[in-house]
């Protein structure tokens, strides 16, 4: 009975060391894989954990609740305005003041809707607000002409320098980067209090309009909680 030997096939040392090399390859495509995605997590952790806080709002979208909130004094200012002379937030003192930062002129939307919450003055009264002003980062000059051309009443404040904006965070809600506000409103109450914010112009969306009975119902909402 012969016993034959089996030998392991030839294999040429090149062939062996490019085997080798290859499963190194995949050994470290595989780790840098594995860091990418933990990396990933890492920076969306960061990024939800730090993000502003949301409320939803009907239709099931969310708008963004910044700094100076609820319950915080809002932020006194004077600005020159459209109406020709400065206003101040010490004006509306013993009032429901909404205020209503905005794009400005490049952004039609934004005069839309400064359009259509002079055309409610009657379900923002019975809301309980006595005042809208507006605030954007164009010249005054530049406003003025626009809201005679648009036939408002509403007194729009320029804010050229973005310390109001600043000081209310509002230019880090919109599509501009910070360089201009985007679609922010508060409440201040008759003691100077905030009783409500909503900065719709945030990512993702970048809302640039909302339908005033949307407005007042996120209000009546938030403003109770």
């Amino acid at each position: 009975m012969s016993i034959t030997s089996k030998r392991p096939p030839f294999r040429r040392p090149d062939t062996v060391i490019a085997t080798a090399r290859q499963a190194r390859r995949r050994r470290v495509t595989w780790i840098v894989s594995v860091a990418a995605a933990v990396a990933a997590l890492v920076v969306l952790y960061v990024i939800f954990s730090t993000s502003p806080a949301k409320n939803t709002r009907s239709g099931g979208s969310s708008y963004d609740v910044g700094s100076p909130g609820i319950g915080r004094t809002a932020p006194a200012f004077t600005l020159k305005s459209s109406t020709g002379k400065p206003v101040g937030l010490k004006d509306f003192q013993g009032k429901n003041v909404l205020l209503y930062f905005q794009e400005g002129l490049t952004c039609q939307p934004c005069w839309d809707q400064l359009t259509n919450l002079e055309k409610s003055a009657a379900m923002l009264k019975a809301a309980g607000i006595d005042q809208v002003v507006s605030i954007t980062t164009d010249p005054a000059d530049l406003i003025a002409r626009k809201t005679r051309d648009m036939g408002l009443t509403t007194p729009v404040l320029s804010d050229p320098d973005l310390t109001v904006s600043k000081a209310y965070q509002a230019n880090d809600y919109g599509m501009m980067g910070t360089s201009r506000d985007g679609h922010s409103f508060l409440l201040v109450g008759p003691d100077g209090t905030i009783r409500w914010r909503a900065d719709y112009g945030g990512a993702p969306d970048y809302t640039m309009y909302v339908a005033v009975d949307k407005l007042l119902a996120d209000l009546k909402v938030g403003a109770a909680s």
